[in-house]
């Protein structure tokens, strides 16, 4: 059986006993501020369970690629994967134990056919109905061991959800893969017993505190590992010898001339290699592109490591782009996005490698840097830091450089190394924080009907309120709230989208809301200050939008839809957007594009825009199935994950633009009334951002920047139309002038120059030189000392000028001079701290500033006392 069968295969039996398989889901999770990355295959099912969304069916099947980022640092052994395929069967509030363990059994022993005395099923503790049924299948008693939370219960995906005890099979790879002790089982670390499937009985939900709630109905989440199972199939000891890493395998093989399976290392650093190769395409098809934070870091760190690696089987040229095209072409007929991102993944791979390669000497020369200090300085060891700093920039593993280190007698500094490790989780944890429901939400169990859609106020009540960080019933004028409404026509932050403001009031109460903030669970929730009287829950209350500043947000959101379609008409199909930001001033638009758009792109893409904005197009939102909107052409989210109807914002007729959006748009382009763009920018690699205006905040900056050009116009005497020549002219004539004055100031530098040999001095046997001259700028006072030290042939020459109001200060020592330990860097600073400035340089020529102009003749007086100190 190979790969493709068994994924197919475990559908289909699941398919035959009434489950609906739906498919996987991004690796890049749908509104869950928990998760990192997609590293389960409960993870799309989580909502289900905690009854927030209503699932296509009770029982559900699928296969879900994942990643998990705990095993980046174990990837290179046999049997350790980052990313993964898992194949699961779901109940949500259906079946339980009986049926899970049943079903199990039967598929692995009657239709993949593994011998069962190679099985071993461990459960919790004290799980005896989970026993009762292992038995009841024909499970031997000896065979069913039991384990304590650490290995039998499934604790929730993220820091809450759903979670159970769970019970596991395990596959016997044979006793020459074990350690040898008698106690050797499955869950010992040796490796000899492969865990290929684990059904967890989802019966409690866990809070961020840890606490346990039962569910309202017990569910079942499952995971079978395809890669580890196929292995098991096909006879193989470990994934990476199955016919899914192969042609990977074969690839990196015929690259590098080296062969697997001769040596340990060769085949770790193949591995890892091979694994990263799978992983980093599957996250750019997923929208993750490099960066130095969340999830962006994790494919840079498995870019870099997989480059790193290739290097240690003489791969020193870009390679890993060639590795992208095997994944590509070996999985994308099981996951289109490869094929549909083919050349965004090949070039951001090629880019990200490349750009690591002119930094890997770099960081081989660090790595050499802080090893000898360490020497120098008597150490035994690498500071942690260092490593760290090392291990962040340049992408080196501490294990790499440790074993460069030993070369050289010296170990780590792990704890610290692990101390900065932990400091830099904690800040990625900040980083994918996203706002955590407050107490007013906490206890509302039904998601806020939103009518903001249809009108900018409405009646409501009042169904929860918090102040000063607590639950209550009353808030009084002063206190800072938190109100959830039962209706609302306030758009609370969503999609990148910026909440409503406006007025939340009765006839006791009056609300200033300054945000509103949508929940994952769909609750609207108010923020804002009472103003007048108290509120109180329960009341009846009329909640009015800030209409102007609602107009201002809908304009810039219908821009976004209109750039995008420019984006993709002028520039390239492709194309697609990676995040947003719409304020009622303006907005941001961030696209995947590898190259920087031209000046001609970027006017083409704004009168494109405004033409459509001329046109008056309609702008219309449509209710319809997801299939159907998808078949119809309109553009998705690749981090959204969208219900079986969704809301399809259709522009023109027939449409240049169909998106799915929640958002709030005005009716018809023309209400935008102006659209101009105000900067393009890279923000990470194949990612470029647009920023724009609209509507008033537009015709504002229009007529701020046509205002400047009056006001220039009037300056130079000319009339709008002849400002862009007159101002190329006097530019001609400032330059010139520039370079007239230069010529003079030369011509005046050389006249100085012939008479200030006379002035030097004699210094303990030194002859030196200290001079204050006429105003001049620091290239011809550089001139002038250069000359002077030429003519002197053995000196110290220091010069002072005051130009612009502020001191400059040039130091010169000639060779000789230098070699008996006189350093210009040392004698400027000391004579520039008199008029309070410092400078510094090399030991031939430096130069400092001051602030006080009226000491500098004070300031050149120090030199002879500074010369002859040293001379002492």
């Amino acid at each position: 059986m190979t790969g493709d069968e068994l994924r197919q295969a475990f559908l289909s039996f699941f398919q035959d006993r009434g489950h609906k398989t739906i498919p996987g889901s991004s690796l890049v999770p749908h509104r869950d501020p928990t998760l990192l990355l997609t590293s389960a295959g409960m993870v799309q099912i989580k909502p289900y369970f905690l009854g927030l969304e209503s699932p296509p069916g009770r029982r559900l099947a699928s296969c879900q690629k994942c990643f998990r980022t705990t095993d980046i640092d174990s990837v290179g052994d046999s049997k350790h994967l980052t990313f993964f395929e898992m194949l699961g069967n779901f109940s949500v509030g259906d079946y339980f134990k009986k049926e899970a363990i049943s079903w199990a059994w039967e598929f692995v022993t009657r239709y993949l056919k593994l011998p069962e005395e190679r099985l071993w099923i461990t459960i919790y503790l004290d799980d005896d109905e989970a026993f009762a049924y292992w038995r009841e299948v024909g499970v031997p008693p000896e065979k069913i061991l039991r384990f304590g939370e650490e290995d039998n219960f499934w604790g929730p995906v993220g820091d809450s959800g759903p979670c159970g005890p769970c019970s596991e099979i395990h596959y016997d790879l044979g006793e020459k893969f074990g350690c040898g002790k008698a106690e050797c089982g499955p869950n010992c670390d040796c490796g000899r017993f492969s865990e290929i499937w684990n059904l967890v009985f989802t019966q409690y939900n866990q809070d961020q505190s840890g606490q346990r709630t039962p569910l309202p109905k017990p569910n079942i989440d499952t995971g079978m590992g395809l890669e580890r199972t196929l292995a098991a199939i096909q006879g193989k000891p470990f994934p990476y010898e199955t016919d899914l890493f192969s042609p990977l395998v074969d690839r990196i093989c015929r690259s590098s001339g080296k062969e697997y399976g001769r040596d340990e290392n060769t085949d770790r650093a193949i591995r890892i290699v091979v694994d990263h190769s799978r992983g980093s395409a599957f996250l750019i098809a997923d929208g993750v592109m490099p960066s130095n934070e969340g999830r962006g870091y994790v494919l840079r760190r498995i870019l870099r490591r997989a480059s790193l690696f290739g290097r240690k089987l003489g791969l020193n040229d870009p390679f890993l782009n060639e590795m992208a095209e095997v994944v590509i072409s070996t999985m994308s007929y099981i996951y289109p996005e490869l094929m549909a991102h083919q050349n965004l993944i090949t070039e951001v791979i090629r880019v990200e490698e490349e750009k690591f390669i002119t930094t890997l000497d770099t960081g081989l020369n660090f790595v050499e840097n802080i090893i000898g200090e360490a020497v120098a300085q008597g150490r035994e060891e690498l500071a942690g830091a260092e490593v760290f700093r090392l291990y962040d920039t340049y992408g080196f593993p501490p294990e790499l450089t440790a074993e460069i280190a030993r070369e050289k007698g010296l170990s780590l500094d792990w704890e610290g190394f692990q101390s900065e490790m932990e400091k830099q989780r904690e800040r990625a944890r900040a980083n994918l924080k996203s706002f955590t429901p407050t107490r007013a939400s906490a206890k509302v169990n039904t998601s806020t009907k939103f009518v903001g859609y249809e009108v900018d106020s409405s009646q409501a009540r009042a169904i929860a309120l918090t102040a000063k960080e607590q639950q209550v019933q009353n808030a009084s004028e002063g206190d800072e709230v938190v109100l959830v409404l039962d209706r609302t026509p306030f758009y609370g932050e969503m999609g990148g989208q910026v909440g409503d403001s406006g007025e939340i009031s009765n006839q006791k109460a009056k609300i200033a809301v300054t945000n509103t903030i949508r929940t994952s669970s769909d609750v609207i929730i108010h923020q804002g200050k009472v103003v007048e009287g108290s509120i109180s829950v329960g009341d009846q209350v009329e909640a009015k939008v800030d209409l102007a500043r609602r107009l201002d947000i809908a304009r810039n959101h219908t821009a976004t839809h209109l750039l995008q379609a420019a984006l993709r008409q002028i520039v390239d199909r492709r194309i697609e957007q990676k995040g947003s930001l719409v304020e009622p001033e303006r907005f941001r638009f961030d696209f995947s594009h590898l190259a920087p758009l031209t000046e001609k792109q970027l006017n083409e893409i704004q009168l494109q825009v405004n033409e459509w904005i001329r046109q008056n197009l309609t702008v219309e939102a449509k209710i319809l199935p997801y299939q159907q909107a998808i078949a119809e052409g309109a553009i998705a989210l690749f981090e959204e994950k969208y219900g079986e109807e969704v809301r399809m914002l259709e522009i023109g007729e027939p449409a240049i633009s169909k998106e799915l959006c929640g958002g709030t748009h005005v009716s018809s382009t023309g209400e935008i009334s102006i659209f101009l763009i105000t900067g393009e920018s890279s923000i990470g690699t194949g990612l470029h951002r647009i920023e724009a205006v609209t509507g008033r905040k537009g015709e504002s900056l229009i007529e701020s920047r046509l205002t400047a050009l009056q006001e220039v116009a009037k300056d130079i005497e000319g009339s709008l139309e002849e400002v862009p020549g007159k101002v190329k002219a006097l530019i001609s004539e400032l330059e010139a002038e520039r370079k007239r004055v230069l010529s003079l100031e030369r011509e005046l530098s050389r006249r100085i120059v012939e008479d200030l040999p006379g002035q030097a001095e004699q210094v303990s046997g030194v002859t030196v030189l200290a001079a204050h001259v006429p105003p001049l700028t620091m290239p011809i006072l550089r001139e002038m000392g250069d000359i002077l030290r030429d003519r002197l042939k053995s000196a110290i020459v220091v010069l002072a000028t005051v130009y612009n109001g502020k001191p400059n200060f040039l130091a010169m020592v000639t060779p000789d001079l230098i070699a008996r330990g006189f350093h210009a860097g040392n004698i400027i600073n000391q004579v520039a701290r008199v008029t309070g400035g410092g400078g510094g340089g090399k030991a031939a020529m430096a130069q400092a500033g001051g602030k006080d102009a009226a000491r500098v003749d004070e300031a050149l007086k120090l030199v002879k006392s500074v010369i002859a100190s040293q001379t002492s």
